[in-house]
């Protein structure tokens, strides 16, 4: 994966990993170094919701983890999880013109298959946020999924046949607040990966008060 790819022109530290047991495990590990985005070729435990399994193999796919530290209440991120979700469907019919249906409440379905997850978790002290983080695993150019997957999982290569190109879709994904209603306040570089999540934050810090999840 070329990272100087995805890092060119943004204000976003990455952290590169070759292969991990999961970025989000390992984001909580280091969330106290400061924000930053962890992406990785290989999980060989990724996390999924409730605990499951997400598979990252042969270095086909997106597995990514944002750390982000924001000076909010935890009131004001209610609905995160489907703003990310919404804003990859648009890329992915901007790019290439397909369909991604939302399963509720974190799943990305394409052809009546999964082929994207989003974990979010929220560590607080208090009403204060201690630390975000947003997990994002998409099956890009998987062809091969295990006996318990292949019925319910898919890519978007098993599905049109030919390679994507995974830092197009990344970047993609960073760059797809940009000129929306929630980024109109920020001040940050909308190329920036942590503009998706702070201008998620800043819209709901204005129109979010007191709803509790």
């Amino acid at each position: 994966m070329d990272i100087e790819r995805i890092g060119k022109g943004t204000k976003t530290k990455i952290k590169y990993y070759k292969e991990i047991d999961s970025t989000h495990i390992h984001a909580k590990e280091i969330q106290q170094d400061g924000d930053c985005v962890l992406i990785a070729e290989i999980q060989t435990n990724g996390i999924g919701t409730k605990g499951r399994i997400w598979h990252t193999g042969k270095e086909n796919n997106i597995a990514m983890t944002i750390i982000k530290h924001p000076e909010c209440k935890v009131a004001e991120l209610k609905g995160l999880t489907i703003q990310i979700a919404e804003k990859i469907q648009e890329v992915i019919k901007e790019l290439y013109g397909y369909e991604l249906k939302i399963k509720m409440p974190n799943d990305l379905i394409l052809n009546g298959k999964k082929i994207c997850g989003i974990l979010t978790e929220v560590h607080t002290q208090g009403e204060k946020i201690e630390y975000l983080l947003i997990s994002i695993g998409f099956n890009v150019n998987e062809e091969e999924f295990s006996k318990e997957l292949i019925e319910i999982a898919t890519s978007l290569k098993n599905e049109y046949k030919k390679e994507f190109d995974r830092e197009e879709i990344i970047v993609n994904i960073i760059n797809a607040y940009t000129g929306t209603a929630i980024d109109a306040s920020t001040t940050i570089a909308p190329s920036s990966l942590f503009s998706l999540i702070t201008t998620i934050l800043s819209y709901f810090s204005r129109v979010i008060n007191s709803i509790l999840f």
